[in-house]
């Protein structure tokens, strides 16, 4: 089974930047979309950012403008940009699959960022 490794997490200042990656021991391109989520201090896990198989990106008006992701499917690996970092945007970043035929979903094991003020 393909495993998800998060990379890129760590102590920013408020108003910094930092580009997570995900990179999948396997091929990407079967997955129906991939997406990060994030689950701050005593908060529900919550979507950041996805893309569809397609290509079709979807952000939630918390992040959009400040985040992007996307795919590199040569290296199996997915990104995520985020600029403009704010306290609130503390939390454990966790990338997310969704696998074809219904097979369910992949999950890595989070890394955490932490926004200074």
């Amino acid at each position: 089974q393909v495993q998800l490794v998060e990379s890129g997490g760590g102590l920013v200042q408020a108003g910094g930047s930092l580009r997570l990656s995900c990179a999948a021991s396997g091929s990407i391109g079967s997955f129906n979309s991939m997406g990060w989520y994030r689950q701050g201090p005593g908060k529900q896990r919550e979507l950041v950012a996805a893309v569809t198989g397609g290509g079709r990106t979807n952000y939630p008006d918390s992040v959009k403008g400040r985040f992007t992701i996307s795919v590199d499917n040569a290296k199996n690996t997915m990104y995520l940009q985020m600029n403009s970092l704010k306290p609130e945007d503390t939390a454990v970043y966790y990338c997310n699959a969704a696998r074809p035929y219904g097979l369910g979903y992949l999950w890595g094991q989070g890394t955490q960022v932490t926004v200074s003020s």
